[in-house]
């Protein structure tokens, strides 16, 4: 089947978190120390919440924030929760702040191709503010940010809707990504093509998937689809 659509991952996939194997920015967890709360408990409370996170059940990161708080039984004023807030957008917006040339040099290339370029991440309103005034954004054709659309990988209908909104069929389209929260596996499962992307990913964690085919630069990609 030809292939007429590339989807990509977002983080650890066209950005990185990290460098030189470290963080660019504080997690939230490190955040809230500031708060005096038990740390441990408020990150095991905050991944407890992750699906209803990226689904958009929470309007906001203040609400979750509340929401933790509130079960941990740790009342903090309106104001905190704002600085709270506004430490997590400037976090955000650092991955953004300096794409990797290869990463624009490979959707540059799949752009001359004629093929459509699709985005599906699992995120948080805050966590791509920096999207729109990113090069990243030029290059495609529809975005589908998870807290929208009120679905995130590995569900199934997030892959259909992707492929609806771009008109092609799950068998003429290509998904890359690092393999977080399983979408390599619900992609395949709706008969995409899927890439495991490792160029950003430390050997030690690239290695735990081992059932796709990994592209350990942007330019495997484009070599791939001339395979195609």
């Amino acid at each position: 089947m030809e292939v007429k659509a590339i989807y990509f991952d977002l983080f650890e996939t066209l950005i990185s978190e990290f460098e030189n194997g470290q963080r660019k920015a504080p997690r939230s967890t490190h955040m809230v120390e500031q708060l005096g709360v038990d740390t441990k408990i408020f990150d095991n409370e905050w991944k407890l919440r992750q699906e209803k996170r990226m689904d958009g059940s929470y309007s906001d990161f203040p609400s979750v924030i509340r929401d933790i708080f509130s079960k941990m039984g740790h009342e903090v004023h309106d104001d905190r929760i704002e600085t709270l807030h506004t430490q997590r957008k400037a976090s955000k917006l650092i991955p953004f702040n300096k794409i990797d040339l290869r990463i624009l040099s490979m959707l540059e290339q799949i752009k001359k191709l004629g093929l459509k370029i699709g985005l599906m991440s699992n995120c948080t309103p805050e966590e791509v503010i920096g999207w729109e005034s990113s090069p990243l954004a030029a290059y495609f054709d529809d975005t589908i940010f998870s807290y929208q659309v009120k679905l995130a990988k590995p569900n199934p209908l997030i892959y259909h809707l992707a492929c609806e909104r771009l008109g092609v069929s799950p068998s003429e389209s290509l998904f890359i990504g690092d393999g977080g929260s399983n979408e390599l596996e619900g992609a395949a499962k709706v008969g995409m093509s899927s890439y495991h992307a490792t160029w950003f990913l430390p050997t030690y964690i690239s290695e735990r998937i081992t059932n796709y085919t990994k592209l350990r630069e942007p330019s495997e990609l484009i070599e791939l689809v001339y395979q195609k």
